[in-house]
């Protein structure tokens, strides 16, 4: 069938440039851009000869565009003396073809099995199932254009049930980054995994590294406009972010006011000054998952040993992941272990 052969085309398409965005890193670029092969001139072609029913043609043109432009955006960054910028600018175009491809999950099952992190068609098919008779959960942007900031984009279960509280996963995008692009560095790891994911815009341009509190009352703001749709575990709040995302998460997540229980910064910055900001009894353990990349050229892998020994000296229990081959970007096959780590230990708030 050509209609299974032009997704399966798309799918693939997607999984090589998820490949090219996990092992970015500026020397490698061009070989990077290599491993795409022929796939774009196949997908071109393939979906040339597919022929769309009317509910299902604007997601795939979407999807298809969106993924094509990453492409054509890669092989000129490949060829370009500021090549690093315009494959980061391409590669946003990967969260731009999964928002527009991610409604077909509910009408077809490859596209739901491909939006978890693992093969599991059963899950895929019950929350298919639960999202086309009930359709509470999915993905929802309030305020949250890309051209607005301050919003926030929020994925619920598709098979959320009101009897349950829900553990909840925010995710801090990166300087200039958009909350409605990073939910979907998420998504396929928090899908089936019964949390709420928020992704919420900084106010500003970025994180506010310098007055904290411009952005710290917006995520409360969040937190509580969630918390009042949908029902929420507050034992169990994750917050969580790369590079300025990641730096503001211990900015934000280290303040005693902070409600947050698991802190999980990823190619973050650090400065021991952080601590003498914090209450002691805040820091005592507190769950936090470390993540940085060996290779990362912004913030030098030494930035997180030190924040790894000064965290564990003020008592924080400390998960360090320090992954060898990652440069400056966000390990996305990280998710799952952080959502073991952080649905599998205790909190603080259920041990007190």
């Amino acid at each position: 069938m050509k209609e299974a052969a032009a997704i399966a085309r798309l799918l693939d398409t997607l999984d090589a440039l998820g490949f090219i965005a996990r092992y970015m890193h500026p020397p490698r670029l061009v070989e990077l851009v290599t491993t795409l092969g022929d796939r774009d001139a196949a997908l071109r072609a393939a979906m040339a000869e597919a022929a769309w029913h009317d509910d299902v043609r604007g997601h795939i043109d979407g999807a298809t565009q969106a993924t094509l432009r990453a492409c054509d955006g890669l092989r000129e960054a490949a060829v370009s003396a500021d090549g690093l910028r315009m494959s980061y600018r391409a590669l946003r175009q990967v969260a731009r073809a999964m928002e527009a491809l991610y409604p077909l999950a509910t009408l077809l099952p490859t596209v739901s099995r491909w939006f978890l992190a693992t093969d599991q068609p059963a899950v895929a098919e019950r929350l298919s199932e639960a999202a086309r008779q009930d359709g509470r959960g999915g993905v929802w942007h309030v305020a949250n254009e890309t051209s607005e900031r301050g919003g926030f984009s929020v994925y619920v279960p598709e098979d959320y049930d009101d009897a349950r509280a829900y553990p909840l996963v925010m995710a801090l995008h990166g300087g200039s980054g958009h909350g409605r692009l990073f939910l979907w560095s998420w998504l396929r790891e928090a899908r089936g995994r019964d949390v709420i994911l928020v992704a919420p815009t900084a106010v500003g341009d970025t994180w506010s590294l310098m007055e904290p509190q411009v952005d710290s009352g917006n995520l409360g703001v969040v937190l509580d406009a969630v918390g009042q749709r949908w029902r929420v575990d507050r034992s169990r709040l994750l917050l969580t972010g790369m590079s300025d995302g990641g730096t503001f998460t211990l900015l934000a997540g280290l303040d005693d006011a902070s409600p947050f229980t698991h802190l999980a910064p990823v190619a973050s910055s650090f400065h021991p000054l952080l601590l003498t900001m914090s209450e002691p009894s805040r820091v005592i353990g507190l769950p936090v998952y470390l993540v940085h990349g060996a290779l990362d050229w912004m913030f030098p892998v030494s930035m997180a040993r030190g924040a790894r020994q000064a965290l564990t000296t003020a008592g924080a229990q400390v998960t360090y992941r320090e992954i060898a081959d990652l440069s400056h970007v966000y390990p996305r096959e990280e998710g799952s272990a952080m959502l073991d780590w952080f649905l599998g230990a205790k909190s603080r708030r259920e041990s007190s």
